[in-house]
């Protein structure tokens, strides 16, 4: 077995592992599972939407990527996921009137509940937490990471920048390439 070759925005995880069970909700309402993991690459981004920069900008960057995947007619692009670590204010609509402002086929992933989102990210390495200001609003701190995900579920990557377009898509090119 060959080593894997050296990322610029992060490191493979070995052993991959499958993705722990979960129960999320999409930005159409509908149930988003493990098995829409399936079958295809994913990259998991976890944000908020009233995120003032880190999130829109890291959107941006991943946007960018998959406007030169399709470009260069790609064979293999991953779909891009944008879980919310702010369900109460993310909403599926709300989601749904923000994810696609950066691209159409992102798609934003909710829970019903924060510690189902926290517990969630937690199980993954992902930092999320609640910081409550005393005027009674709230702040919501994340970890800046990405996560690729194989088409069989399993954790294969974690990408933690710095990120540009051309730097994600030569290191999904090397991740999926060394994974296939």
């Amino acid at each position: 077995m060959q080593p894997n070759p050296n990322l610029t925005t992060g490191a493979f995880i070995e052993p991959r592992s499958r993705l722990p069970d979960f129960s999320l909700i999409d930005d159409h309402g509908r149930p988003f599972t493990g098995a829409n993991l399936l079958g295809h690459w994913s990259m998991l981004y976890f944000g908020y939407t009233n995120c003032p920069d880190l999130c829109p900008a890291t959107l941006t960057t991943l946007a960018a990527m998959e406007k030169k995947l399709r470009a260069a007619a790609s064979p293999v692009r991953p779909q891009v996921l944008f879980v919310t670590a702010d369900p109460a204010r993310d909403t599926p609509a709300q989601l749904a009137r923000y994810v696609p402002y950066f691209d159409p086929e992102f798609v934003g992933v909710t829970a019903a509940d924060q510690s189902t989102i926290e517990a969630f990210a937690g199980r993954l390495g992902i930092a999320v937490d609640i910081v409550h200001e005393p005027d009674g609003t709230y702040i919501v701190e994340h970890s800046s990471a990405i996560l690729v995900v194989d088409p069989q579920g399993r954790l294969t990557a974690v990408l933690t920048g710095p990120f540009t377009a051309d730097a994600l898509q030569a290191d999904f090119r090397l991740i999926a390439g060394a994974r296939s």
